[in-house]
């Protein structure tokens, strides 16, 4: 049983910071109110997450927006010097499908451009909100990508046929944001509470594990750094841990074995 077909686990954790507030709407800027929980996310839950990885003694994958890089810097330093991977989240947090091919490339290269001054390998793209362009795929292959974790057709990871790329699928059901994302927006949407999602990431976890798959944890400092949510992670991932036969990886890792075994 090879990587591409074995139970797996990968964490991965979404840096979007003030850039997603910005690509929300521009006027954010002016809104230190909302950009509070950008904040929020650098000063007090990335720490906290270090700390829980650490801990625990488990890789993780930090998918990073580059201009949130060059806000924070010394945060992008930390995440590196604690021995983690860090990935491409694009540029700010617009979605590719917004842009033309040529100015999802330049997002690209902007991001490729400030996110290696914090590491010498970066393998792996997420898009913001997981959102693809006609030409994502092969602007990813151009720009020597190992792996793509976007796309929500499979619960095992696989490589593209028509790309040299692996793809590390998600789902909005191993997601933090769905179930816990709040704006001023939707005051109509309920908050769920920690009890009730670890139910359904505990209930949709185990069964993707028991049918050989791999569970591509997502999560966002601002969101999952409340205290309750962390004390909820911390949970879900000691006893991930201690199942027999799950291997966890970072993402990186886990391409490059489905990229060796699978021809």
């Amino acid at each position: 049983m090879g990587a591409h077909d074995a139970a797996q686990l990968v964490v991965t954790v979404d840096f979007d910071a003030e850039e997603l507030w910005l690509a929300e709407d521009p006027e954010n800027a002016r809104r230190p109110g909302v950009l509070s929980q950008a904040r929020f996310g650098v000063q007090v839950a990335v720490p906290a997450l270090l700390k829980l990885f650490r801990e625990l003694d488990l890789p993780a994958t930090f998918f990073v927006c580059g201009g949130d890089a060059v806000r924070h810097p010394h945060a992008i330093d930390s995440i590196a010097a604690a021995g983690l991977e860090i990935g491409h989240h694009g540029y700010t947090h617009r979605s590719p499908h917004t842009m033309s091919e040529a100015q999802e490339q330049t997002e690209i290269e902007r991001g490729l451009e400030v996110l290696r001054r914090h590491t010498d390998q970066l393998l792996g793209y997420r898009s913001p909100s997981w959102d693809f362009g006609p030409s994502t795929l092969a602007l990813l292959e151009r720009h020597g990508f190992l792996y793509s974790s976007n796309l929500m057709d499979a619960y095992r990871p696989y490589r593209h046929a028509d790309h040299d790329l692996v793809e590390l699928p998600v789902h909005w059901l191993l997601d933090d944001a769905p179930h816990f994302w709040f704006d001023t927006t939707s005051w109509d949407k309920t908050i769920r509470s920690a009890r009730e999602v670890s139910a359904i990431w505990a209930e949709e976890a185990g069964a993707i594990w028991d049918a050989g798959g791999l569970v591509t944890l997502t999560v966002h400092p601002q969101i999952i750094g409340r205290p309750s949510r962390l004390r909820m992670l911390r949970e879900f991932l000691t006893a991930a841990r201690e199942r027999p036969g799950l291997t966890i990886s970072s993402a990186g890792d886990l391409a490059a074995r489905v990229k060796a075994e699978v021809r």
